[in-house]
């Protein structure tokens, strides 16, 4: 019978083991999202957006950008995990926050969706600059497309883009396939050249330009064809993800429930892309896809098993890790052809592409070069989309001891040769000359 004390041990152990299964479910990023706004209404006219991050298991806090009670963290600990800026109006945050709180949420790792439009204040184009991305610097600029422009705006100003030149990631977009172009009203941006973090996910058509749409051109626009980027994304070295949108009618329940026809096309879709779009590209933001991480890391001597402090030159060995990807419920194994392994010291001895049992192990056996010091087994893996892969260990490699060496070299034969063959010649010699009349 059991006793008491057997029972509780009996309890901690299940909830030891259910804290464990519960930890290997757990995604890479947390759930808490702050939502800030300029206007409460945009809560209701963009409820189907925010109401699809809600369904995923986000924990939304809406708060107007200018709460005076306000703040990104506490004692040290961020508040939220992810921020959706949809204020981009707002000259100045409340509370705590500003420009410098907000990259330094980001500098910490964590992810941001942010979308501004016509009336978008100095104080969101310096985050956007700041995240790689360059507004026009004309504040009534906007996108305009004489020719792929949505059939509904055909007595408008021709503001009302309907895009379909999308980046070619199912990394970003998802695999299955955006067949319906993605409505579009706001205005465009470049990303900075020099900048090779941030992509272009929706970009403007060929025909497409940025002014004033209420003025005729007085000179050629700055911005023209497809430089414009609508949508682009950046991801920061600390693997976070930033979304820069020029458009807050893009996440709107409008276009997401509106129909599209391009103009010139007689196709018609009952929806327009927007909802796919916008879900996509906010499940690849906030880490439910295209994340990785490597456990496992272990190397060996061939024929064991344990982990050695230091390895001699010539030595045979095998590199192991395991690598998977978070499909947005679970941990799956990462499928690829092209991680690699660097054998390092100052500069790659060996560099070798791994291979792979199609369940998320990478391995790879090589043979230690001839050279002595302290080495380094590194992966470096960067991939369109995915978060980056960067792990070293270090180990030393040693010389031969002196009695580690074969008796006789193989290679040497010729100089024993040489040695015994000079020494019978000085015996002969000697011999010759001392009893030799």
């Amino acid at each position: 019978m059991a006793t008491p004390r057997h029972l509780v041990l009996l309890l901690l152990a299940l909830a030891a083991v259910a804290e464990a299964a519960a930890a290997a479910d757990e995604g890479p990023r947390g759930r808490r999202l702050l939502v800030l706004l300029d206007d409460l209404a945009v809560r209701a006219s963009h409820s189907a957006f925010f109401g699809s991050l809600q369904a995923r298991g986000f924990d939304l806090d809406f708060r107007l950008a200018d709460d005076p009670k306000l703040s990104l963290h506490r004692y040290g600990q961020y508040l939220y995990d992810g921020l959706v800026l949809f204020a981009p109006s707002t000259p100045r945050f409340g509370g705590s926050v500003d420009q410098n709180a907000v990259l330094e949420f980001i500098d910490a790792g964590h992810d941001m969706i942010l979308a501004a439009d016509s009336s978008a204040s100095d104080l969101i184009r310096g985050i956007a600059t700041e995240c790689g991305v360059d507004f026009d610097e004309d504040p009534e600029a906007m996108v305009i497309d004489h020719i792929n422009y949505a059939v509904t705006d055909v007595d408008g100003d021709h503001t009302l883009i309907a895009s379909d030149d999308l980046i070619q990631s199912d990394v970003i977009l998802g695999s299955k396939k955006i067949e319906a172009p993605v409505l579009f009203r706001g205005i465009g941006h470049t990303a900075n050249p020099s900048n090779s973090l941030v992509l272009k996910v929706l970009s403007a058509s060929p025909s497409a330009y940025s002014a004033n749409p209420k003025t005729k051109l007085a000179s050629p626009p700055s911005l023209t064809g497809s430089a414009i980027s609508l949508v682009s994304v950046m991801q920061a070295r600390n693997n976070a993800r930033v979304l820069v949108s020029g458009s807050l009618d893009l996440f709107s329940n409008r276009f997401l429930k509106s129909g599209v026809q391009k103009a010139g096309s007689k196709k018609s879709h009952e929806r327009a892309g927007n909802e796919q779009f916008v879900t996509e590209t906010s499940k690849w933001v906030f880490h439910e896809r295209g994340h990785l991480k490597a456990v496992n890391v272990k190397h060996h001597k061939v024929g064991e098993t344990n982990e050695p402090g230091m390895y001699r030159i010539n030595d045979d060995l095998e590199y192991s890790v395991e690598i998977y990807e978070w499909s947005g419920t679970s941990w799956k194994p990462y499928v690829a052809d092209d991680v690699q392994l660097q054998f390092f010291m100052m500069s790659p001895y060996v560099l070798k592409t791994m291979s792979t049992d199609k369940k998320g192990l990478y391995s790879i056996s090589f043979k230690v070069p001839d050279v002595y010091g302290v080495f380094q087994f590194k992966v470096e893996y960067q991939r369109l989309g995915y978060t980056g892969l960067s792990f070293t260990k270090q180990i030393p490699v040693r010389p031969y001891r002196h009695n580690e060496y074969e008796r006789f070299i193989t290679s040497a034969y010729p100089y024993y040769t040489a040695s015994f063959s000079s020494m019978g010649a000085f015996f002969i010699f000697s011999f010759v000359y001392l009893y030799h009349k």
